[in-house]
C-alpha cells in the first residue's frame, strides 16, 4: 500500500475507535442530567441513585474516550501536513475552539459533578451536569463544523497558494454542517437510550433490581421513540443537502448510473460497479428516489456516468453502508415503539427485552456506517471540489505509517476491549452497594 492509503486507514481506525466512546458520552450525559433534574425537582432519592449509577458508566466511557480523541488532531500534522498547510487557516481555528473552550468546560464541570456530591448544593451540582451536556454537545459542534467545511467548503479565498479564512460566519453557518450536526447528535442520544433500555432489560429478565431498572426502562422508552422518528427526519433533510451539494455522493448511495428524471426507487438493488450498471434492479417504486432527493417526483438526478471516473466515489461500499444504515434506522423505530407501548407493564415482553439486550451494538454499527457514507462518499476529495485526498498526505515513508497503523490498532483495540469489559462489569453489577 502507498502512503496515502495507509494514512487513510490510520485515520479511519482512529475515528472508528474514537466513535465507540463519543456517542455514549454525548447521549448518556443528557439522560443523567434529566435524571438528576427529577431528583432535584421531586426530592425522590431513587433518581439520585439513578444519576450516580449511570454516571459511573458515563465516567468510564468518557475517560477512555479522551485518550482515543487526542491522537486524531495530531494526525493532521503527522500524516496530512499538506492538507494542514493548505486549509489549516480555516480547519485549525475550529479545532482550536473545540479544544480550548468546549472540551475544557466539559472536563472541568464533569470534575465538579463527580466530586461534588454532598460537597456543593443540589442546584449547583445539577447545573454542573447540565454544563457538561452543553459543553460536550458544543465540542461536537466545532468538530462537525470543521468536517462540514471539508464536505461543503465556504467562507474562504485562495491566496498565496492556499485556502485562507475570509468569512467566519459563512463557515459557522454552513447548512451541510448543521445537517450533519443534527443527525449526529440525535443518533448519539438514541444510542444512549438503547444502551439504557438494553441494560435495563438485561436486569429485568433476571429480576435483578426490578424497581430500579423498570424506572430506567420507562424513562428511556418514550425518549427513544421520539429520537428514532427525529433521526429519520434529520436523515431525510441531510439527504436533500447531499443531493444539492454532493450529487456524486447521492448517485453512489443509490447506485444510480444514468442521468434521468422521475427516478424510481428499486427495493431490490445490487450494484455492478465494474460494468457501470446494476446486476439486480427490481420492485421499483416510480418517482420515489426523485421525490426523496428533491421533494419532486419529476426531478432529475444526475447519474454516475456523467462524472469522470476519477471523480466518482467507490460505489459498492457507499451503497451497501447506506442501505444497511437505513434498514437499521427502521428497526430502531419498531423497537422504540414496542418499548414505548410496553413501558407501563410491570414486566415488558421477554422477547422484546432479549432483543433490546442484543441490540445494544446496533446503534454503534449504524453510526459507523453513517460516517463511512459521509467520508468515503466524498472521495476522491479531502475538501470537496477543492483539494484531492491524493494531494493532502504528508511526504513520509510508507513504512513509518504502517508501523504507526499497527500500533494504533493494538493500542485502540486494548482500549476498546477495556471499555467494553468495564461497562459490562459495572452495568451487570447494577446499583448494588450504592448509597441512595
Amino acid at each position: 500500500m502507498d502512503v496515502i492509503m495507509l494514512s487513510r486507514l490510520q485515520f479511519a481506525v482512529a475515528v472508528f475507535f474514537h466513535f465507540i466512546f463519543v456517542p455514549l458520552t454525548l447521549g448518556l450525559s443528557l439522560l443523567i442530567a434529566l435524571m438528576e433534574t427529577r431528583y432535584v425537582m421531586t426530592g425522590d432519592e431513587a433518581w439520585r441513585k439513578h444519576a450516580k449509577f449511570w454516571g459511573k458508566l458515563f465516567l468510564i466511557n468518557f475517560t477512555l474516550g479522551v485518550v482515543t480523541g487526542i491522537t486524531l488532531e495530531f494526525q493532521f500534522g503527522t500524516n496530512w501536513s499538506r492538507y494542514s498547510e493548505y486549509v489549516g487557516d480555516i480547519f485549525g481555528s475550529l479545532l482550536a475552539i473545540e479544544a480550548t473552550v468546549a472540551f475544557f468546560l466539559e472536563s472541568t464541570f464533569l470534575a465538579v459533578w463527580h466530586f461534588g456530591w454532598d460537597r456543593v448544593g443540589k442546584k449547583v451540582h445539577l447545573l454542573s451536569i447540565w454544563l457538561v451536556v452543553i459543553a460536550g454537545n458544543l465540542s461536537a459542534l466545532w468538530i462537525i463544523l470543521a468536517n462540514g467545511f471539508m464536505q461543503n467548503p465556504l467562507g474562504y479565498v485562495i491566496r498565496n497558494g492556499r485556502a485562507e479564512l475570509d468569512n467566519f460566519l459563512a463557515v459557522v453557518a454552513n447548512p451541510y454542517a448543521w445537517g450533519m450536526y443534527a443527525h449526529t447528535l440525535i443518533s448519539a442520544w438514541l444510542l444512549s437510550c438503547f444502551f439504557v433500555l438494553g441494560v435495563s432489560s438485561w436486569h429485568l429478565l433476571r429480576k435483578s433490581h426490578v424497581d430500579f431498572f423498570r424506572r430506567s426502562f420507562r424513562m428511556a422508552a418514550p425518549i427513544a421513540l421520539v429520537l428514532s422518528l427525529a433521526l429519520a427526519l434529520s436523515g431525510d433533510i441531510q439527504g436533500k443537502n447531499v443531493a444539492e451539494l454532493q450529487p456524486a455522493k447521492l448517485a453512489a448511495m443509490e447506485a444510480h448510473w444514468e442521468t434521468s428524471s422521475n427516478v424510481g426507487f428499486p427495493m431490490l438493488l445490487v450494484p455492478d460497479e465494474d460494468n457501470e450498471t446494476n446486476s439486480v434492479e427490481s420492485l421499483t417504486i416510480p418517482g420515489l428516489m426523485s421525490w426523496i432527493a428533491y421533494g419532486d417526483s419529476n426531478a432529475e438526478i444526475k447519474g454516475l456516468k456523467d462524472f469522470p471516473k476519477e471523480d466518482r466515489p467507490p460505489v459498492t461500499p457507499v451503497f451497501w453502508a447506506f442501505r444497511i444504515m437505513v434498514a437499521l434506522g427502521v428497526i430502531f423505530i419498531v423497537l422504540a415503539a414496542s418499548a414505548w407501548l410496553q413501558r407501563k407493564r410491570d414486566m415488558p415482553c421477554g422477547g422484546l427485552m432479549k432483543t433490546l439486550v442484543w441490540s445494544i451494538p446496533l446503534p454503534y454499527i449504524t453510526i459507523a456506517l453513517g460516517w463511512l457514507v459521509a467520508e468515503m462518499g466524498r472521495q476522491p476529495w479531502i475538501v470537496y471540489n477543492l483539494m484531492r485526498t491524493s494531494d493532502a498526505a504528508s511526504p513520509v515513508p510508507a513504512d513509518n505509517v504502517m508501523f504507526s497503523l499497527i500500533a494504533f490498532i493494538v493500542v485502540y483495540g486494548v482500549l476498546g476491549l477495556l471499555d467494553i469489559f468495564l461497562l459490562r462489569k459495572y452495568a451487570c453489577k447494577g446499583p448494588e452497594g450504592m448509597e441512595a
